[in-house]
């Protein structure tokens, strides 16, 4: 039971080493994978007769070197890192450069159960392993002019003086490391897009948002409240309807004032029809006096002619 629980914990801790590979990029599947392979020290690699590649003949694994980038097919899967002993980026079958796939089934040191019965002098049957569909997709995939075989790039031999306890882990290390010491420039699309990724810094870790603190209810008094400002959207509405206004033009504002003018016309000669001229209304005063004048002169005269009157009564009665 004991021994059970060990190989599942085994299996599981390999299922989750492959499932927390980040995808990287188009064909790498997965990043910084540990595959096993622990070499102590640099391979001793011989090239593969009539190919662009090398191969590891004393190794124990199906391991190899083409165009700057170290290979390795093992559990089913092909993997590839620019550093002898990993880590080890997880390759699509797609994406694995037609010269590795070539490779002649000999030069696999520790070749799969299903390489039985295949000739040792030709490839793997890719076509038959991988199905139809990746064969439609690389039909001419061992079809190639023997003379017009790239070269093989240059070995980085630097590498043998990074052993044991001097090899770099870090990815940064060996970045820095191979752009020093390595000038080959790859022609494979998936090495260079292998490069350009550790080419590129690593992003610094993002700083967690400080939260700012709530202000109690006083606080939240205190502060004055800001103006609410027209939104954009709003402001472009209002311009909108501004500009659909009508807006009159000069030649009716001009219609629109001789019209005005001409209403008042008929209110202005009304009020001077009602209001007298000046010289009647003059007129009209001394009219209006005269006749009380006369009646005061008319009763003037009537009492001097009374007073006369009495004056001659007094006068006959004297005598």
């Amino acid at each position: 039971m004991k021994r059970v629980l060990v190989a599942c914990a085994l299996a599981w801790g390999l299922v989750a080493s492959a499932t927390a590979a980040i995808q990287i990029g188009i064909g790498i599947q997965g990043s910084g994978i540990s595959i096993g392979l622990n070499l102590s020290s640099y391979p001793d690699l011989v090239r593969v007769p009539g190919y662009p590649v090398y191969y590891d003949p004393r190794g124990d694994s199906n391991y190899f070197f083409f165009d700057g980038l170290y290979w390795v097919y093992d559990n089913d899967n092909w993997y590839a890192s620019s550093w002898y002993n990993g880590p080890w980026d997880l390759i699509d079958p797609d994406f694995v450069p037609l010269f590795v796939l070539r490779i002649p089934v000999r030069y696999y040191r520790r070749p799969p159960v299903y390489f039985r019965g295949w000739r040792a002098d030709a490839p793997p049957r890719w076509n038959e392993h991988w199905g139809r569909d990746w064969n439609t997709r690389h039909s001419d995939w061992d079809h190639w002019d023997r003379q017009s075989a790239p070269s093989p790039a240059p070995l980085p031999i630097y590498q043998r003086s990074y052993a044991g306890d001097h090899y770099p882990r870090a990815p940064e290390q060996q970045r820095s490391i191979r752009s020093e010491k390595y000038r080959y420039a790859p022609h494979e699309s998936i090495t260079q897009q292998s490069w350009q990724r550790q080419t590129r810094p690593t992003p610094p870790a993002a700083k967690p948002e400080q939260r700012a603190e709530r202000p109690s209810g006083s606080q939240q008094e205190r502060q004055p409240q800001p103006q609410r400002q027209p939104q954009p959207q709003q402001q472009q509405q209002q311009q909108e309807r501004t500009q659909r206004q009508p807006q009159p033009q000069p030649q009716q504002q001009h219609e629109q004032q001789q019209q005005e003018r001409t209403q008042r016309q008929p209110v202005q000669e009304q009020q001077r029809a009602v209001r007298p001229p000046a010289e009647s209304q003059g007129k009209g005063r001394d009219n209006a006096v005269a006749p009380q004048e006369k009646g005061r002169q008319k009763d003037a005269g009537q009492g001097e002619q009374r007073r006369d009157a009495k004056d001659d009564e007094r006068d006959q009665g004297r005598r």
